[in-house]
């Protein structure tokens, strides 16, 4: 199974008994949207739903990490995502959150994950048959599993500001990684990790929401500034759009981009973390 899978592939997959499809959509609190109800008024046929919301440390100061290994297969275990699954991912959000929901099942072991190219908004547009309530499955053993290689923690970020040995990429626009635009969290500093480059998330995709090609996401980096033959580290707001970029980078076949999972929401609301504003 390729990592970025077509509508009309699931069409045609459907029924398939390894198959599971995952609705991964979240939300902003300025959206006003409640992920959930929107799942129950109309989602694929087949797909559970992932609440990305619970799926975070409670333990942790900075809001929406990544949470520990035992609590995310538990939560796998009981939608019926398990070893073995061929596991489809979509969302209807504006920040393209089963991006966070792919970082999030490779990490902690899951071997087959692919994202659905447009979403549900291309599935419908299509005139595709869309479910109402809740599905359950089965559930099916999914093994604990950890691989924190490709997560970066402030100390990490802090100490390549010396070493200058990966280079960060910010997915926020372009207001926000420059300091124009005011953080709506009053107590975050504005601006961007000194020296990151920015490449904001929703120019890689296409107006209908799928994303752009393989060369134009190419292009698209190095027009950023970003050199594609050294490491990543992906950042952003809070965590959710820095999956964006590891996924398109993924996508052109670079695979050493690790996520800073706190983000601006961590680097931005200590006051002994360096601070740059404009455009570099």
């Amino acid at each position: 199974m390729d990592s970025l899978v077509s509508t009309q592939w699931l069409a045609d997959e459907m029924g398939a008994s390894d198959l599971r499809i995952v609705d991964a959509t979240a939300f902003l609190p300025e959206h006003g949207r409640v992920p959930r109800l929107e799942y129950e008024a109309c989602h694929i046929p087949g797909a559970v739903f992932m609440d990305l919301a619970e799926l975070a440390d409670t333990a942790s100061p900075v809001p929406n990490t990544l949470p520990p290994a035992e609590k995310f297969a538990s939560r796998m275990q009981a939608l019926g995502l398990g070893d073995g699954s061929r596991i489809v991912i979509y969302d209807d959000s504006p920040v393209k959150t089963s991006t966070r929901a792919w970082f999030m099942l490779n990490k902690f072991g899951a071997q087959n994950v692919a994202l659905l190219d447009g979403g549900i908004a291309k599935w419908k547009a299509e005139g595709r048959k869309c479910a109402q309530g809740v599905e359950t499955l089965r559930q099916r053993h999914f093994t604990v599993w950890s691989d924190d290689s490709h997560v970066r923690s402030k100390a990490d970020v802090l100490a390549n500001l010396a070493s200058k040995a990966e280079q960060v990429i910010d997915a926020r626009g372009a207001g926000r990684f420059t300091g124009d635009v005011p953080e709506t969290n009053p107590a975050l500093a504005s601006g961007h990790i000194p020296g990151a480059r920015n490449l904001p998330y929703s120019s890689l995709f296409n107006l209908d929401g799928t994303w752009k090609s393989p060369d134009a996401i190419r292009a698209l980096f190095e027009a950023a500034g970003i050199d594609l033959s050294r490491p990543l580290i992906s950042s952003c707001g809070s965590g959710m759009t820095a999956n964006v970029l590891i996924f398109a980078a993924h996508l052109i076949g670079k695979e050493d981009v690790s996520l800073y999972d706190g983000s601006w929401s961590e680097w931005g609301m200590d006051p002994a973390t360096p601070k740059a504003t404009g455009a570099a």
